[in-house]
């Protein structure tokens, strides 16, 4: 076997499960979980629909680069969204379906590491664990940067020396970060293009949170729209991935794409052929429904709006927390450490969060996800407040 494979550690989620194994939650509280990231807002009606009315294609094998229409539909929504120039976007050329973020960036770092001894694979940190671990298997060492609260959960990309950035061959980012909701600014993301150019690394932006904000006139900026106000239409050394999960409230149909730099997608295409994953065209079918549709959007954004609030002003009280700038997480520092606060919580309110240390790397002496909880304000309005007053009791208890 792939000696690489020692290096992985277990999954967030599975050390959740060892903390809590043996613990008995009080039976008559019926269990929430804010744990997982899974979105529980129903699926669009008109995308299961065309779901539904596709079955038929089943007998199909689908292609890897996926259908010219579906490629199109997604083209446009990068336009309209980031302002692109029209036609930049080459549905040809720049734009790959794939399933889900998960598997095209790992599949993605695979592809474009280059194997050196001293190769590098540069993430935020705390992080989504996907990114060590591609880098390990792509026969990379991860480098982490510390996201800390006193500068607004982003990297201070400015302290990084020279030595690391010339070691570099794939910075990730993630804006809107999980777990933090932290997101970049456009002056940083230019300032990471210049970067790439001078050190010849590639910036792989994971967006995958960027249509959940609170405020309707200030979008997230993307890695592309960076590129564009830098006049950068070929988006030279930039990829970036979006999916369906969040924006759409379809985490099983595995539904996203990569976008960016067609010298490097051209490549990747081939990888793909060889690894087998091209997504059914009955989910290619709704995939152009959902992308086309941003009513349904709106409405999810709305309804997430409205938990924040319930949820905050519930919490405001007894923890140090506040909106996070996008995503559906509150990222929320613990009184005690965050594992202990964990297992007490489910112990005693029989309610489910994540460790935030689960979440991030030892690095010069820091933890940066110690100490913070991870919330996926996913349930309904009435069990995500339900959720905040068993938090605040239980801080209320210690």
């Amino acid at each position: 076997m792939n000696l690489d494979l020692d290096r992985l550690q277990p999954y967030p989620f599975e050390k959740l499960a060892v903390l809590k194994a043996g613990v008995q939650p009080p039976s008559s509280l019926e269990h929430i979980s804010l744990g997982i990231g899974e979105p529980k807002h129903p699926a669009p009606p008109f995308v299961t629909e065309v779901l539904a009315d596709n079955l038929n294609c089943l007998s199909n094998y689908p292609t890897t680069k996926g259908l010219p229409e579906l490629r199109q539909a997604i083209s446009s929504w990068c336009e309209r969204r980031f302002e692109l120039k029209p036609g930049s976007m080459d549905p040809e050329r720049n734009v790959l379906p794939v399933n889900g973020t998960r598997e095209a960036i790992f599949a993605f770092t695979q592809a474009a590491i280059e194997r050196k001894d001293d190769a590098l694979v540069v993430s935020p940190n705390p992080f989504y664990q996907i990114y060590e671990g591609a880098a390990y298997l792509a026969g990379a060492e991860p480098h982490y940067l510390n996201c800390l609260a006193e500068n607004g959960f982003i990297p201070d990309y400015d302290a990084v020396p020279d030595e690391i950035w010339q070691r570099t061959q794939l910075l990730f980012v993630c804006s809107p970060g999980n777990p933090t909701g932290a997101v970049h600014s456009i002056d940083t993301l230019k300032k990471l293009i210049a970067l790439a150019d001078k050190h010849d690394f590639i910036v792989c932006s994971d967006e995958c949170y960027s249509e959940l904000y609170p405020d309707e006139a200030n979008k997230p900026a993307g890695l592309l729209q960076a590129c564009a106000e830098l006049g950068r239409d070929d988006f030279a050394r930039c990829i970036v991935f979006h999916s369906l999960s969040k924006r759409s409230n379809l985490p099983g149909m595995r539904s996203g794409f990569i976008a960016g730099d067609a010298s490097l997608l051209g490549p990747f295409l081939l990888y793909r052929t060889y690894h087998g994953c091209s997504m059914p065209i009955q989910h290619q079918l709704a995939s152009i429904a959902a992308w086309n549709d941003e009513a349904h959007v709106l409405e999810n954004r709305s309804q997430y709006r409205h938990k924040f609030d319930a949820v905050l002003r519930v919490l405001r009280p007894v923890m140090e927390v506040k909106q996070s700038d996008a995503s559906f997480y509150l990222w929320a520092p613990t009184p005690i450490a965050d594992d202990e606060f964990a297992k007490g919580l489910f112990e005693q309110q029989n309610l489910t969060v994540l460790p935030g240390s689960y979440l991030s790397r030892e690095v010069d002496g820091v933890v940066p996800g110690a100490g913070y909880i991870r919330m996926a304000l996913v349930a309904s309005v009435s069990e995500c407040v339900e959720a905040a007053e068993r938090i605040r009791r239980y801080i209320e208890s210690l």
